[in-house]
């Protein structure tokens, strides 16, 4: 029993290593859904052979192989025919182009305003306004490129006594005000009412994304 164990473990070790080479070399961000799926379904293999005295060796050796034969044609039916990686892998998906957002893709892909926003703020972008073209990438991260405006200037390229900018905050998403924030940030619902009026949005309903900052005041998408 015990070296069934340890035959299994060295076994079950040798190939998690194999799985990663064929894998190639993914960071995390990269790796898709079936990456993962392919060491879940390793472990789950290397679970049952190790509590199941009723599954031999040679059984498991068998399941082993199979699995890194099937990951081997899988992974490279995806690189050689690209209706199958696009299958397994996805591809990006241009969320916003030229300023535009397109809240068709956006829904499509199950994704939700502060979501996007969270990720934007990793990459030091705090207000939509900002992003000119957006990426939506297989493994979940975002690529954006901003407006030549709110590019950061090199050193030497101009001296400059730009203001610092408050944070933008997100008071309509999809068409629905967020009172808690408009709360937090001193506001209300009838200030926001009153305020896009005045810019002639009067249908609350009808605006995909608002954002607001004391510096940069109101950033508005509709539906189109």
């Amino acid at each position: 029993m015990y070296l069934d164990t340890l035959v299994k473990l060295t076994v079950g070790l040798a190939a998690l290593m194999v799985v990663i080479r064929l894998l190639g070399k993914k960071e995390l961000a990269q790796l898709t859904p079936y990456d993962f799926i392919y060491t879940l379904v390793l472990g789950g293999i290397l679970e049952e052979s190790l509590f199941d005295e009723k599954i031999k060796i040679t059984h498991f050796l068998f399941a082993i192989a199979l699995w890194a034969v099937l990951i081997f044609l899988i992974e490279k039916a995806a690189k050689q025919w690209n209706p199958v990686r696009i299958l397994l892998k996805g591809e990006p998906v241009q969320l916003i182009n030229k300023g535009e957002l397109d809240m068709k893709k956006f829904n499509k892909h199950n994704l939700e305003m502060e979501q996007l926003r969270s990720a934007l703020r990793k990459q030091g972008v705090f207000s939509l306004r900002e992003v000119r073209d957006l990426f939506l990438e297989p493994g979940g991260d975002v690529t954006i490129n901003k407006y030549v405006d709110y590019e950061p200037v090199k050193n030497g390229d101009v001296k400059t006594d730009a203001n610092d900018q408050e944070p933008t905050a997100l008071l309509i998403d999809e068409g629905e005000v967020k009172d808690d924030i408009l709360t937090s940030v001193g506001k209300d619902r009838t200030w926001l009412i009153t305020n896009l009026s005045e810019q002639g949005y009067t249908n609350l309903q009808n605006i995909a994304y608002c954002d607001w900052s004391e510096t940069e005041g109101f950033f508005i998408k509709v539906y189109k």
